[in-house]
């Protein structure tokens, strides 16, 4: 009898730890805070020291410039100005970011995943279409939605996920993430810019595609 108790007791103990591990992700601290600084002593949390306690102001919990349009003159139509620790030490341990996105007309945010974090955008201004595929267990599912100021779409984390302005239109939205740096994995960089490349031959079969398809794609990307 005292040894099925101990066997039930460490299944228990088990299941409990597994349940930590696949649920813990951006854990609670277990301080009010850990202000981020570049000094290189004291404690050391989320690749970041923490500032001594008693030198914390207000601004490390502050900063300001999300009212200024981001450049969208370059790239593929869009800009992001992400506030992360480097702008607001006070976000360290915190679990949360915030971004403004700009959009010019035909302006895009190509597909990509954030494997750390969900994101939750708010439209501001402007139309925007979005969208995001699910994983292979719900059969690639395609959910789209065209969205207008004041309207609320989540993406949610590790899914492939994209923004477009089809709007005449500038777009500005204000997002969110569950995460104090979610990760940021652009699919056509990744696949196709990788350092070192991957060898076109298995991409080629991968995509099936003509190699000097692959390689005209790993000469855009890289």
């Amino acid at each position: 009898m005292e040894g099925l108790l101990h066997f039930l007791l460490a299944k228990i103990i088990l299941v409990a730890l597994a349940s930590s591990f696949v649920y813990c992700y951006d854990p609670s601290p277990l301080q009010d805070y850990c202000v981020a600084t570049n000094e290189t002593n004291g404690v050391y949390v989320n690749g970041k020291f923490c500032k001594d306690p008693k030198c914390v102001t207000t601004n490390d919990f502050y900063t300001s410039g999300l009212n200024v349009p981001g450049n969208t003159s370059i790239g593929p139509g869009s800009k992001i100005t992400v506030v992360d620790v480097e702008r607001m030490p006070g976000l360290n341990t915190l679990g949360v970011d915030i971004a403004r996105y700009d959009f010019a007309p035909g302006g895009l945010d190509p597909p990509h995943t954030h494997p750390r974090g969900s994101q939750i955008f708010l439209v501001m201004k402007g139309k925007l279409f979005v969208g995001f595929v699910s994983s292979n267990e719900y059969n690639y599912t395609l959910f789209t939605k065209v969205l207008y100021p004041g309207d609320v779409f989540v993406f949610p984390k590790g899914l492939i996920h994209f923004h477009a302005n089809f709007g005449k239109t500038n777009a500005v939205v204000i997002s969110a993430a569950g995460s104090q740096e979610p990760g940021r994995i652009i699919i056509g960089d990744a696949v196709f810019g990788s350092k070192p490349l991957i060898d076109p031959k298995v991409l080629a079969k991968a995509f099936a595609l003509d190699l000097n398809k692959v390689k005209y794609l790993q000469a855009v990307f890289s």
